[in-house]
């Protein structure tokens, strides 16, 4: 993971005064998740570059921090975070040039303001959204990008492009606002981050963009990528922007503890849990068995309704699992409580006896992340041996992908998606699912609906015949 700062400026050096790093010298530092190293790889007085150098302990990622897609076991060891820009190389940029980026020279004060001609030139960055997007975020701010977008695989050249870039920036402007930049963009390009987001986040974000991104055209979606995501985050963010004030209805706890249900009814993410939550309870199940539970969201909503006796979680990731413990607050659970609720962690596409004899089956956002050739085996652990009367089956539907503004065509919702089905292909294996295994079934849209493309996301009720 390198990113290297070069100037012509004259003198060049004085981009060491700035940085307050030595040219004639190689320095290390601890950082979150492995060590950074700052060096030279020229130092003259026409021309002066800097290398911040990382080098990510993979093992240390699994013990100790979060990772793109942690619940999928091999990819929670196995990913790109030692090798692309990335969260990681923002909070390096913050911790190793923090002067610098913070305005600070004390031999040097008048240097501070300086606007030098800078190339910044990132080795590998991951763009979700293509560069559209990553011209979209740069060039508003003066830069000139030149991208060099890798093939996904030198073998099987017919796969195409990857989202992984090589990315040279240019731009004449403050060191200081160079490193500003950085630090905001480089998460924002790649959409994740390696650690807890918390309202701390937005006075970062307003610290480090309050002078630029007010007029910024794409603030909204820098702003929500960088909060992930997070609504209330996002609007108090925006609101400080855009110099406005929170509605009674906008203005939602911001904690780190989860929001009440009631308060995200807009959230897709939880119109997807309460409408398979009303489906099993009309179904008249009292034995619901959650496939894929992750953090336990759903079983949390199915512990509020006394209809269901007996609510299992089932996960492949002994980490969801334990976060799906902390946000049912277990220790806290009375006997009687305990007595209804089970965690067991399992594969889907291994028969299993412990799933018999449940009414209904929930798979929520879960079969695409299945490989197409390994969903055979989820169908038939379901559908063939496990055989509840009813199963909720929801996952997105890609037609509406295009009203994403940061998606390009053909990119899905989720890095850990292996496929995501139009409407079409939805009921064509819907109705796959009904002939060779006894079931009707019914599909329902969830979200808002655009009279064009649909909804969000679908939603498949199957109902075992007699």
């Amino acid at each position: 993971m390198l990113l290297t700062i070069a100037t012509t400026h004259a003198p060049a050096t004085d981009l060491g005064f700035l940085l307050h790093k030595h040219p004639d010298k190689v320095q290390s530092f601890e950082i979150t998740g492995g060590k950074a190293h700052v060096f030279y790889p020229e130092a003259t007085a026409e021309r002066c570059s800097v290398a911040l150098l990382l080098e990510i302990d993979a093992i240390n990622l699994v013990r100790q921090l979060k990772t793109p897609n942690s619940s999928v076991s091999l990819q929670h060891y196995v990913n790109d975070r030692p090798y692309v820009a990335s969260s990681f190389m923002s909070h390096a940029i913050s911790a190793v040039f923090a002067s610098a980026m913070n305005g600070r020279c004390e031999t040097r004060p008048a240097l501070i303001d300086q606007k030098m001609d800078l190339e910044a030139t990132l080795a590998v960055v991951k763009v979700k959204g293509g560069e559209g997007f990553l011209r979209a975020v740069f060039e508003p701010l003066g830069y000139t990008v030149l991208a060099e977008n890798h093939i996904l695989d030198e073998v099987f050249t017919d796969w195409g492009n990857s989202s992984y870039f090589t990315v040279h920036l240019r731009n004449t402007l403050a060191i200081k606002d160079l490193l500003s930049h950085l630090f905001v963009l480089l998460p924002v390009l790649d959409n994740e981050k390696h650690y807890f987001i918390s309202k701390h986040e937005v006075e970062k974000l307003l610290a480090k963009g309050g002078d630029w991104l007010p007029t910024h055209p794409y603030k909204e979606a820098i702003v929500r990528r960088y909060l992930r995501n997070v609504g209330n985050l996002t609007k108090l963010a925006m609101a400080q922007l855009t110099d406005t004030t929170l509605t009674e209805d906008d203005d939602e706890p911001l904690t780190n503890e989860p929001i009440a249900v009631k308060k995200r009814k807009n959230d897709l993410h939880f119109q997807r849990l309460e409408s398979a939550a009303a489906v099993l309870v009309q179904s008249g199940a009292q034995s619901v068995v959650d496939l894929g539970c992750g953090e336990g969201k759903l079983m949390q909503i199915l512990m509020k309704i006394g209809q269901f006796r007996k609510i299992t979680g089932m996960d492949v990731s002994m980490t969801e699992l334990r976060k799906a413990k902390d946000r049912l607050h277990w220790d806290q659970l009375s006997p009687r409580e305990l007595e209804r609720l089970t965690l067991m962690q399992g594969s889907l596409t291994f028969r299993d006896k412990r799933l018999a004899d449940f009414d209904a089956a929930a798979l929520i956002e879960v079969i695409e992340h299945l490989d197409l050739e390994r969903l055979a085996a989820l169908e038939r652990t379901v559908f063939e041996f496990a055989k509840p009367k009813t199963v909720v089956v929801t996952t997105p539907n890609s037609e509406y992908n295009v009203k994403y503004d940061a998606l390009s065509a053909g990119d899905f919702r989720h890095d850990d998606h292996r496929f995501e089905w139009t409407r079409a292909e939805f009921a064509a294996w819907a109705t796959k699912i009904s002939h060779q295994f006894g079931y009707t079934f019914e599909i329902l849209g969830v979200g808002m609906l655009d009279e064009n493309v649909g909804t969000p996301s679908q939603m498949a009720i199957f109902k075992k015949q007699v």
